[in-house]
């Protein structure tokens, strides 16, 4: 496992089993401005995750032992932590299962390092600032919608005393939603505001979205009433919206 020492530039953890790809990818995104450290496993990507703070995880999704998408999950059900997948495989299948488990991002191998690069740069803007510029000086501190209170200065969600865990595009979702409450939305408009079309690489990828995040939000997810599917047309955020 391979470590560079600390700097203000974003720590950037690559899991992978293959050697070759951990060296091209570490001096590659190490002269390109990020810090970096590899690991070959799941006991090694552990144990990095213990010992240091990390602003993105590229995990590969097949590896012997455990795979990306279990490790993905484990990373999940503990951290928000923007995930680019990469694996061989390329089918959308692949991509679907990839972002239901947690994943931001996807590639498909063989890859561009400059792509990768981008790609990370451009999950990183999306986790750390407003998705919707143009809309922030408007927006109030807080806003609370069907008992949820939603803070977009620290980015977190809250129901009560209970604090709920979003990903990078879930929040940016919700934030899209809750900018444009009970109004029908198509998936074109959705990919623009949410996240920018020029950074998804997903057909469809709204809708695994939309899942995720009534999961999180919805009483009953498989019968949604706070996001409610419009057939032929997308979706709309039903719930009155309010200043807290």
């Amino acid at each position: 496992m391979t470590s560079i020492s600390e700097t203000p530039k974003p720590h950037i953890l690559i899991v992978d089993d293959d050697a070759e790809i951990r060296d091209l990818l570490s001096r590659f995104l190490s002269k390109h401005d990020f810090r970096v450290t590899t690991a070959k496993d799941g006991r090694e990507m552990r144990q990095a995750m213990t010992d240091w703070s990390f602003d993105l995880l590229v995990l590969d999704l097949m590896m012997p032992g455990e795979d990306g998408l279990n490790l993905c999950r484990q990373v999940r059900g503990e951290s928000s932590i923007p995930i680019i997948m990469l694996t061989a495989m390329g089918e959308e299948v692949d991509r679907i299962i990839g972002l239901e488990v947690g994943a931001d991002d996807y590639m498909a191998k063989p890859f561009n390092p400059r792509e990768l690069a981008a790609r990370i740069k451009a999950v990183l803007r999306r986790s750390s600032s407003s998705v919707m510029p143009d809309s922030d000086d408007n927006r109030p501190d807080k806003v609370i919608f069907a008992g949820f209170m939603l803070d977009p200065v620290t980015r977190t969600l809250r129901r009560g005393d209970e604090s709920i865990a979003l990903t990078a595009g879930e929040y940016d979702l919700l934030i899209a939603f809750v900018d444009h409450p009970r109004r029908v939305l198509n998936r074109d408009q959705l990919l623009d505001m949410a996240r920018g079309r020029a950074a998804i690489p997903f057909d469809r990828s709204i809708d695994v979205q939309v899942g995720r995040l009534r999961r999180k939000i919805e009483p009953d997810p498989k019968n949604p009433i706070l996001i409610k599917t419009v057939r032929g047309g997308g979706y709309m955020f039903t719930p009155e919206v309010e200043a807290a």
